[in-house]
């Protein structure tokens, strides 16, 4: 695992906030360093985590047939900007041989993927492609719907647009029908 150095990134932060010409040891942002630094160790804490793990819970169960979790809410840090951006995953898989993993652990498996420095379309293939390496199911269906900071405050400005990512593997790749049930499913 890798040393998270918060001291690194207080010096970091002093030296940004210097260089915009602030002072780091005015009263309202003197401790400003610190709290960037306790920040970037939650909002990171997934560097060095594999998603997999969390599949690992399996369960026995009769059920080859649509497992959808919706509306999993994540954050996650723009690797081009260190800017967030925010927003849904749907998760989707058919099962196979009666293995089904917990719901929660689909949530995990996208809270550590997207707790690193990221892109949109990153998150959805490496969610997709850690449920069919584990859980090895019929087809696997992720959809990310979100809005990125670095094109609301910055740059190009515009609030309120969003982008929409989806990975499709197995079944819901060849079957038109399947594809169309989760989409249906998650507009609701």
């Amino acid at each position: 695992m890798t040393k998270f150095d918060k001291d690194k990134i207080e010096t970091a932060v002093r030296h940004i906030l210097e260089a915009i010409g602030d002072n780091p040891d005015r009263e309202g942002i003197k401790d400003t360093p610190a709290r960037v630094a306790r920040m970037y160790e939650e909002v990171f804490s997934g560097i060095d985590e594999d998603p997999t793990t969390h599949l690992q819970t399996v369960f026995g169960e009769e059920h080859e047939e649509l497992v959808l979790v919706k509306d999993i809410t994540f954050y996650s840090m723009c690797e081009h900007h260190l800017l967030p951006f925010f927003g849904k995953v749907h998760v989707g898989y058919i099962p196979k041989n009666g293995t089904v993993t917990g719901l929660s652990k689909l949530a995990r498996v996208v809270e550590t993927v997207t707790r690193r420095p990221q892109l949109q379309e990153r998150i959805t293939s490496t969610v997709a492609d850690a449920m069919l390496e584990t859980l090895e199911p019929h087809g696997v269906m992720v959809i990310v719907e979100a809005e990125h900071m670095c094109m609301t405050m910055r740059g190009i400005q515009k609030p309120g647009s969003s982008t929409v990512t989806s990975a499709v593997r197995g079944v819901f790749a060849n079957d038109e029908s399947s594809r169309q049930e989760v989409l249906s499913l998650i507009k609701g």
